[in-house]
């Protein structure tokens, strides 16, 4: 039977206007991301496939849970860059961190050989996804005022502040950068992340995406263009600030 209906046609999914992730659990071996350098070398390449040139991978810093440092980190970014496949790609890989804001932060940030932050002095952080820091509003003056520029990693996904959106934009007005999870407005993390997502979104709260890549379902996810087909062009055409800022 003819329908006057027609299905809307799945998006290309591609993140070539995107260009640098700022975001990614890419390095082998040390926290809940890449388990090995086979798998990284596999990642890099399957994200540059959809458009990603340049990573800047972050590792967590959870002293309770992945407790790496410089010299940890610097490892597993060596492993990768002396990889032949990474080479002959041509893709730009570095590394920084993603800070957990927690009692072991302070000391953190009073560390001798200072802190793994991005380009220009811009510095990933993170919350339980339960609770709030108590305190997070001084740590991010904190990091102000020692000349840091603080990146909130994926606000959406912080359950206790999808009812209280006014803490998000708190942040944004105190200088806090706000970076979107890519997966989050597909649905990935649930329902409620989603909407607060979008609704993010559409207030221009963000400055940042990333894909916070961590193993093979995030890759199904990136790949999978029915679930991307009503919201791509929300993220494509917002005007992130990733190639502004690192290239």
């Amino acid at each position: 039977m003819f329908s006057f209906f027609k299905k809307k046609a799945l998006p290309e999914v591609r993140f070539d206007w995107l260009g640098t992730d700022i975001h990614s659990h890419l390095l082998p071996g040390i926290d809940d991301g890449s388990p090995d350098l086979e798998s990284s070398i596999s990642y890099i390449k399957s994200l540059n496939q959809l458009g990603f040139q340049k990573f800047i991978c972050t590792p967590h810093i959870f002293m309770e849970v992945h407790p790496n440092n410089r010299g940890t980190i610097t490892g597993a970014l060596e492993k990768v860059l002396a990889a032949d496949e990474i080479k002959r790609l041509g893709v730009s890989v570095s590394a920084a961190a993603e800070y957990m804001v927690d009692n072991d932060f302070g000391p953190l940030m009073n560390a001798a050989d200072g802190m793994m932050e991005l380009p220009g002095k811009h510095l990933l952080i993170e919350m339980s996804y339960l609770s709030e820091t108590p305190d997070i509003e001084n740590y991010i003056f904190e990091l102000n005022v020692r000349g840091y520029k603080p990146i909130l990693a994926h606000p959406e996904r912080y359950t206790f502040y999808h009812r209280k959106p006014e803490k998000i934009n708190r942040f944004k007005d105190m200088g806090c950068l706000l970076q979107l999870n890519l997966l989050s407005v597909t649905g990935y993390y649930g329902r409620e992340a989603k909407h607060t997502a979008l609704k993010l979104l559409k207030e221009g709260v963000y400055a940042l995406a990333g894909t916070d890549f961590h193993h093979d379902k995030h890759l199904q996810g990136f790949l999978d263009a029915r679930i991307w087909k009503d919201v791509y062009d929300e993220v494509k055409d917002y005007g992130f600030r990733n190639k502004e800022l690192f290239g």
